[in-house]
């Protein structure tokens, strides 16, 4: 165990002994060529590199190593050397300070490997910067930092009654300039609700410049001592590597961000002069041949959205994430929700766009729609919503107007007004002409029923056991349909009555005589009496 023991230090000390007799060759080197010089000499070198030669390598050498000596930042512990296929660098956060190469070996009598090391030492040791520590530095940084911690005290004081100030102002300003926030007639937000929130949003904002204060402050005072340096760095790296990202961010996007406005605001202009041509014709006062004004509303609200549209279209692409492949999807699912949920949704609008250009009716019209009467209420590119004389609202689905007919009572009352008509069955035994008198009559009496054109009859029908009498009058008043055909029938009966006149049905008709008569008792006479029911024998 001993022999052992004895033969590693023995080897040892063979190793240590090379080693030192290398060290002392190199030592040896006579001095030539130009010299690497740092505080002092540091080394020569004879040889160059690529196209520089020996003086202006060195001259270059020399450079980066004053520029490293004259920089704050950089150390000597930051040195590397960085092993490439002809040359070995020495570097210092990626700035090259020389590289080694086979020449420079051959000079030293060595490796490139050791050669490397022996330059890197040399370096490391020639470029370690010698600190003083400065007493009377640390004083003054000790006042300079007591007074930026006096001021901040003594001025956050003042920056709290400021804020107070503000408070009492804001308070002062309800119902003034801070008002209440309607749409229409509902009041969305009451001043002191407002008022309220201001005054909120205000102490977050006192808050948030507190806290930036503060956080500027710190690195400035752990600046001003030498161990504290690296944390004031830091800091001030979190503040401006976000800033610094932002401005570039902004500036790269500000053409993108010009384009857009550009185009926002010319359509804006575009529109607004669509609309003005809109309301001129709306109010008759710009007259387009075979363009009819109350198509004026809905072709704006059709050109507007496909402008809109196609602005969105070429606006996206621009917007920050319009290019990213997440946006991109979310778009397309949403756009594919709108197309398979909303197919029903989209044939209601292309059919109420169909509705407005075929102008069957227009709000205010009294209409029939399959089996449903009324007014019109209103028109969206959805429905329509019908008001029926029972005052029930009935909507129908704009598509279903397309598929069932529309009777519109409205617009024939544009003319001589409308033909309300009623139908009565008289027997044979009754003349016709005492009929036809007795119906117009019963027609002039109707309240808001027009004198000229004269109301007039049809014959309708000559069936087995009577003649159909229609009766025809004109109204201007088409929202009291119901009620002038109640009062149009209740004179006809009366007008049959006093004329001894029965409306019969023909089943009735076929058993005469031995029944009461259909008349009214106030309308017979006062000695009437039934007649008997007679049979003749032969």
């Amino acid at each position: 165990m001993k022999i052992v023991f004895s033969f590693l230090i023995l080897i040892l000390s063979f190793q240590g002994l090379r080693a030192q007799v290398e060290t002392d060759s190199i030592t040896q080197i006579k001095p030539a060529g130009f010299p690497v010089i740092a505080k002092d000499t540091l080394f020569y070198l004879q040889q160059g590199i690529g196209p520089f030669s020996a003086e202006e390598r060195v001259k270059q050498i020399n450079r980066k190593i004053a520029n490293f000596l004259s920089s704050d930042t950089q150390v000597a512990d930051s040195l590397k050397v960085l092993k490439n296929n002809m040359t070995q660098d020495i570097i210092v956060e990626g700035t090259i300070i020389m590289s080694v190469t086979e020449k420079d070996a051959i000079q030293l009598g060595l490796n490139l490997n050791r050669t490397t090391i022996y330059y890197y030492e040399i370096l490391q040791e020639g470029l370690t910067k010698e600190t003083v520590f400065d007493w009377q530095g640390l004083v003054i940084n000790i006042l300079i930092a007591l007074l930026i911690v006096g001021v901040f005290l003594y001025g956050l004081k003042y920056y709290n009654r400021f804020f107070r100030v503000i408070y009492i102002k804001i308070h002062a300003q309800e119902g003034k300039l801070i008002k209440s926030i309607s749409i229409k007639n509902y009041q969305l937000l009451k001043s002191e609700i407002l008022t309220r929130i201001i005054v909120y949003a205000t102490k977050g904002l006192r808050i948030v410049i507190l806290v930036l204060v503060i956080y500027l402050l710190l690195p400035i005072l752990f600046s001003l001592f030498p161990w504290t340096q690296g944390i004031a760095d830091t800091l001030f790296q979190l503040i401006l590597t976000p800033l610094k990202k932002l401005g570039i961010g902004l500036l790269s996007y500000l053409p993108n961000l010009l384009t857009i406005v550009v185009t926002v605001v010319v359509t804006r202009y575009f529109l607004k002069l669509i609309k003005f041509f809109r309301v001129e014709i709306e109010n008759s006062r710009l007259i387009v041949p075979g363009f009819y004004p109350d198509w004026a509303r809905p072709t704006y609200n059709i050109l507007k959205g496909i402008i809109l549209a196609l602005v969105l279209i070429g606006i996206f692409p621009l917007l920050p994430m319009g290019e990213s492949e997440s946006f991109k999807g979310v778009s397309a699912f949403f756009g594919l929700l709108i197309a398979l949920g909303g197919a029903s949704a989209i044939s209601n609008v292309i059919a109420g766009v169909v509705v407005t250009y075929m102008r069957s009716f227009k709000v205010g019209d009294r209409v029939k729609i399959g089996d449903v009467m009324g007014d019109v209420k209103e028109k969206s590119l959805l429905n329509t919503r019908i008001k029926t004389i029972k005052n029930e609202i009935i909507t129908i689905p704009n598509s279903n107007l397309l598929t069932s007919h529309t009777i519109n009572y409205t617009t024939a009352n544009d003319e001589d007004g409308l033909i309300l008509h009623t139908t009565v069955t008289i027997g044979y035994d009754v003349p016709w002409r005492q009929v036809h008198e007795l119906l117009i009559e019963a027609g002039l009496k109707t309240e808001f029923v027009k004198k000229m054109p004269h109301p007039y009859v049809y014959q309708t029908s000559l069936d087995d056991f009577y003649v159909s009498y229609q009766i025809n009058v004109r109204t201007r008043e088409v929202q009291k349909m119901s009620k002038i055909y109640s009062d149009l029938h209740q004179n006809i009966q009366d007008g049959f009555n006093a004329a001894g006149v029965e409306i019969m049905s023909p089943h009735y008709g076929a058993h005469r005589d031995g029944n009461q008569s259909t008349i009214p008792q106030e309308n017979l006479p006062a000695d009437y009496l039934a007649p008997w029911f007679r049979i003749k024998k032969d």
